[in-house]
């Protein structure tokens, strides 16, 4: 007589999952012959296929695990920006004209507002990421540094990646990996990004313990959150040259 109890609540035919700042909505489809959980991106967009009997709490589970399975599949292509001369980029949250020098040799350098960048035309967006990397490791060494001494822990490296999800990671040893596309944000925004890792060498998790000593280290921190939130997918559509990420 208290079969009512045990129903479960019908799946919403939409939900929404956030991914590098921005909701993203994922379609849920019921399936009788489903077995397990399947996420699949159709022409219509993301699918998440439930079966039948499943709980929704495991459904929202199981789409969690695989957000970042999913940012990366995700078609890029329509927003893809790439590097080269005359385009306009950011740096450091502020838009640079690219231009070329005209000459073979010299080094990529910001002259009356202008990224400045040698050489021939298809060795171009090389040389500009290759300088985008090192002013973004130049910055993420020195503002990592800065949270570390702050919060008693010890950075052992900073590397760059090209990530099409993530913004950085952390390990238990003291490797921590950026994104390299943090150069073109705000510097807080870079800043709140390292003030997040360092933070993991004392709360390897996002307990309320972790968001409290990223707070301890980075008092404004939602500012750049914020930020990311609601900008993070246009620097995500910065590609490296001769790759998708």
């Amino acid at each position: 007589m208290f079969s009512f109890l045990r129903q479960r609540s019908a799946p919403p035919s939409v939900t929404h999952l956030d991914l590098d700042g921005v909701s993203t909505a994922v379609a849920v489809r019921t399936s009788k012959r489903a077995k397990s959980f399947r996420l699949s991106i159709p022409a219509t967009g993301p699918l998440l296929t439930v079966p039948e009997k499943a709980r929704w709490t495991d459904a929202e589970a199981f789409l969690q695990r695989h957000r970042h399975w999913l940012a990366a599949r995700l078609p890029r292509t329509v927003g893809a920006r790439r590097l080269g001369a005359g385009i306009e980029l950011p740096l450091r949250g502020v838009p640079h004209q690219v231009v070329s020098t005209g000459a073979l040799r010299g080094r990529v350098e910001v002259v009356d507002g202008d990224i400045r960048v040698p050489g021939a035309s298809e060795h171009q967006p090389r040389r500009l990421y290759d300088w985008l990397k090192r002013q973004a490791l130049d910055d993420l060494v020195r503002q990592s540094q800065i949270h570390a001494d702050r919060l008693g822990v010890e950075v052992r490296q900073v590397r760059l990646r090209s990530q099409s999800s993530r913004w950085g990671s952390c390990s238990s040893t003291g490797n921590i990996n950026y994104n390299w596309r943090l150069i073109l944000a705000p510097p807080h925004v870079l800043d709140y990004v390292a003030a997040h890792e360092v933070a993991h060498l004392v709360e390897m998790n996002h307990s309320a313990a972790f968001w409290a000593t990223v707070t301890r280290t980075l008092p404004d921190m939602e500012r750049g959150r914020a930020w990311l939130k609601a900008h993070g997918r246009e620097l995500m559509n910065w590609q490296a040259p001769g790759s998708d990420g």
